[in-house]
């Protein structure tokens, strides 16, 4: 039987649909999001949430007021968990959050709620250009190792501050994927250095069930060791 793939615009809609019912999903909250005029289509991946219509309701939730922010940071990320959290039936998950303002606890959130999500075997999560450190980078990985069914993974951390003890963290939670067949994975414009490729080379080389891997790690400091 087909999935049903749920289209959704704004982020009220989405937390008072029936959340348990979602089994194919796209969500775009990145602050450059692009939409193309042309018969109504979406550019990125069918669904949208508009982020200013995010916020509304984060404020109400939150009684934030006060925060004028245009972009999600850590409670942002933390709503959107809860949320996920209750998709328990969701098996595939387009999440776009580029270029926004979640760290670590923020990061922590979503990963734990996305490890909920127990039939999830296809994720793309993208949170490039944001403020994630080692101990968010790390959270992720032991949160989606959590996740048996996961078989095809898109991981964009680009441009956040992942060291060593992050990529290592990440890599040591993506072994526990062992339903994972493909990976593409970027981590380019961090600050890992050998001794984190050496220790996320350590973790992947531990997912047995992997056939495909693109790897990115370009702008980062190398010397001679690592992956």
């Amino acid at each position: 039987m087909m999935q049903k793939e749920q289209h959704f615009y704004n982020i009220e809609k989405f937390i008072s649909s029936s959340l348990k019912s979602h089994q194919v999903l796209h969500i775009n909250l990145s602050s450059d999001k692009k939409i193309d005029d042309d018969n109504n289509n979406i550019v990125t991946h069918n669904y949208i949430i508009r982020l200013n219509e995010f916020l509304r309701i984060f404020k109400e939730i939150c009684g934030k007021t006060k925060n004028k922010s245009t972009k999600i940071d850590d409670e942002g990320a933390s709503v959107l968990s809860s949320a996920l959290a209750k998709c328990t039936n969701l098996a595939n998950l387009t999440l776009n959050l580029e270029q926004n303002q979640i760290g670590d606890k923020g990061t922590s959130d979503l990963s734990s709620g996305l490890a909920k999500c127990t039939n999830l075997s296809n994720l793309a999560l993208h949170l490039y250009q944001n403020k994630i450190g080692a101990a968010g980078a790390s959270s992720l990985g032991s949160d989606l190792g959590k996740c048996s069914n996961l078989s095809n993974l898109t991981l964009n951390l680009s441009k956040n501050k992942i060291d060593a003890v992050g990529a290592s963290g990440l890599g040591s939670g993506l072994a526990q994927c062992s339903s994972l067949s493909n990976l593409t994975l970027n981590l380019s414009q961090n600050q890992i250095g050998d001794e984190g490729t050496s220790g996320l080379g350590s973790g992947l080389a531990k997912c047995t069930n992997l056939s495909s891997l693109t790897l990115d790690l370009q702008q980062n400091e190398f010397i001679c060791l690592g992956l």
